[in-house]
C-alpha cells in the first residue's frame, strides 16, 4: 500500500481569506449572470507542492503487482514543468487473495482540499462548458475521473482522455455534460447529472488491463468556455494564474 502524501497546505486563515476574496470577486464581476471569459485554473501540476497533494492508487493496494509513480519534472529546454504519472500494469492476481478476481489498474487524484471558514473547499465549475487538460500521452487508454458531493460517495463521473498526438504536448477538451456516472468502473443507471457546483476531486486512471509500462505527462487542468481550449501554450496558462492571484 502506498502512503498518502502529506498536503503542504496554507494555513486555515490564509485559505479562508483567499476563498473569501475569490467569492467576493466572483460576485463583483457577476459571474453567475455572465459567461466567464478567462479560464478557471483547477490543478497546476507544474508546482511540486501540487504534485505532492495527489494520491496514488493501483491494484498493489490490494496485493496486486501493478505499480504507480507520481513524479514532478522540472522544466528542461522546451519541456514544460509537469507531473509524470508512470509505472507498470500487471494483470497477475495477488497470491493468497481468492476474493480478488480482477487486477491491472493504476490512477491518481488530488486529495480533498482543506476546509476554509466558508466550509469544505469545492470547485464550482458550473459557469464553464469544458474541462481543459494539457497533456503528453503515450497513447494508452486513460480516463479522467471526477468526484462530487453525491449521495453515493463511491460514484465517479468518467470520460476517456482522447489524445490525438501521442508523444507530443497537446490540449484536450472535454464537455462537462459528456462525463458518465460510474460506480466501481461500471456505468450506473439512471444517469445522474454531474453536480457541477460541488466538484471534490479530479484525477486520472488507466484501466485497459493491458500489461506493460505506461507514461502520461500532465501539466495543467482548468475549466474554460473557449471551444478552442484557450490555453494552447504554457504562457497563456501562466498568465491566467497570475491574473487570478492578482485579484
Amino acid at each position: 500500500m502506498h502512503p498518502t502524501h502529506v498536503l503542504r497546505a496554507k494555513s486555515f486563515w490564509k485559505r479562508s481569506l483567499d476563498e473569501v476574496k475569490r467569492v467576493t470577486n466572483s460576485a463583483i464581476k457577476q459571474e453567475g449572470l455572465t459567461i466567464p471569459q478567462a479560464p478557471y485554473p483547477l490543478l497546476d501540476l507544474r508546482d511540486p507542492d501540487e504534485v505532492e497533494s495527489c494520491k496514488r492508487m493501483c491494484d498493489g493496494d490490494i496485493g496486486g503487482y501493478s505499480t504507480v509513480n507520481l513524479e514532478h519534472i522540472t522544466q528542461k529546454n522546451r519541456e514544460p514543468p509537469h507531473m509524470r504519472f508512470h509505472g507498470t500494469i500487471s494483470t497477475e492476481l495477488p497470491r493468497n487473495r481468492p476474493d480478488v478476481q480482477r487486477s491491472g489498474y493504476a490512477g491518481w487524484r488530488n486529495l480533498d482540499r482543506p476546509a476554509t471558514i466558508l466550509g469544505r473547499s469545492l470547485w464550482n465549475i458550473d459557469p464553464y462548458a469544458f474541462l481543459g487538460l494539457r497533456v503528453k500521452s503515450d497513447g494508452r487508454k486513460y480516463f479522467v475521473n471526477l468526484q462530487t458531493e453525491t449521495i453515493v460517495p463511491t460514484d465517479i463521473h468518467q470520460h476517456r482522455l482522447y489524445a490525438r498526438r501521442p508523444g507530443e504536448w497537446e490540449t484536450v477538451l472535454i464537455k462537462w455534460n459528456d462525463f458518465v456516472r460510474t460506480n466501481h468502473g461500471i456505468v450506473v443507471e439512471p444517469q445522474a447529472e454531474l453536480l457541477r457546483q460541488k466538484v471534490r476531486t479530479i484525477g486520472m486512471s488507466l484501466i485497459d488491463r493491458q500489461p506493460g509500462p505506461y507514461d502520461l505527462a500532465i501539466s495543467r487542468i482548468w475549466a474554460t468556455n473557449n471551444p478552442d481550449g484557450g490555453l494552447s501554450d504554457e504562457e497563456s496558462i501562466k498568465l491566467a494564474s497570475a491574473k487570478m492571484e492578482a485579484n
